[in-house]
């Protein structure tokens, strides 16, 4: 059997042009992914990395893009499945934790309803089960009284707390493959340790594969296995992480790596 027809993703020439510039962001990349693979996905800004993330989940608008190649999800091409069928598998199967949880986080909805809601749409659990299920989830992502959080509006917790928030939501029920858009920017460094902890339980314990965007080369070294080079919307140097951080061999990945003392390159 074809080895790429036996991986949980796997992305073929995925192309991706906006109508609004009839720019093409992405210039037909390609990669794939086993279950519990951590892939670290990095570049400067406007390299593609967000829209590589978009594109996999299905969360661009179809109307306002054109998108070839294929992204085949353990056995669907999510890129021309129905949207029904696309909606199934979003936050049951694929989670995503994007950037700004602001963005993403309803300001007239508690919280703990939010981080139940893929519960109530993918699960039968009973309401207590699901508050039960929110609570310990909000505790694991280091949030220390998850019972008050839990009664709160988005606007009344921290932008640090947020983000654990919209963490804990993706999470909760354990999806296949979790897609984080620098999920640590906003953290200090001890919860960003809690929360990369975290994320490496959840991949060694039940498998789930992690696509981590971020232009903060540490994180991807402590993370991932493998990691993969954006620039201008082409993969330019792809390998085991430890490897391309001690001998990148394209000049852009070097020019990445230059801002990294040696001493963390190699440790």
């Amino acid at each position: 059997m074809n080895r790429a027809a036996q991986r949980m993703l796997q992305v073929s020439d995925l192309r991706v042009t906006f109508h609004s510039t009839g720019k093409e962001a992405l210039h037909g990349i390609s990669f794939g992914m086993d279950c519990g693979e951590r892939l670290g996905l990095v570049g400067e800004s406007g390299s593609g990395k967000t829209v590589t993330a978009m594109a996999i989940s299905g969360l661009i608008e179809r109307s306002n893009v054109t998108i070839n190649g294929t992204v085949n999800f353990e056995g669907r091409d999510l890129q021309h499945c129905p949207r029904s069928e696309l909606r199934k598998i979003q936050g049951k199967e694929i989670g995503v934790v994007f950037q700004e949880p602001m963005n993403s986080l309803n300001p007239l909805m508690k919280i703990g309803h939010q981080v139940e809601e893929v519960l109530r749409i993918h699960t039968d659990m009973s309401p207590q089960e699901q508050k039960k299920l929110a609570l310990q989830t909000l505790g694991r992502v280091g949030l220390s009284d998850p019972e008050e959080i839990y009664e709160k509006y988005p606007h009344q917790i921290s932008g640090g707390q947020r983000q654990r928030v919209m963490i804990a939501a993706a999470i909760i029920i354990k999806p296949k493959l979790l897609i984080c858009d620098e999920p640590t920017t906003a953290l200090d460094v001890s919860i960003q340790a809690k929360i990369l902890q975290l994320l490496r339980d959840l991949s060694e314990e039940y498998g789930v594969a992690i696509l981590l965007i971020s232009h903060d080369l540490r994180v991807v070294k402590n993370l991932c296995d493998k990691v993969a080079v954006m620039r201008r919307g082409d993969i330019v140097e792809r390998g085991f992480t430890k490897e391309v951080f001690e001998n990148p061999q394209h000049e852009y990945t070097r020019e990445l790596m230059k801002p990294i003392p040696g001493r963390l390159r190699n440790e």
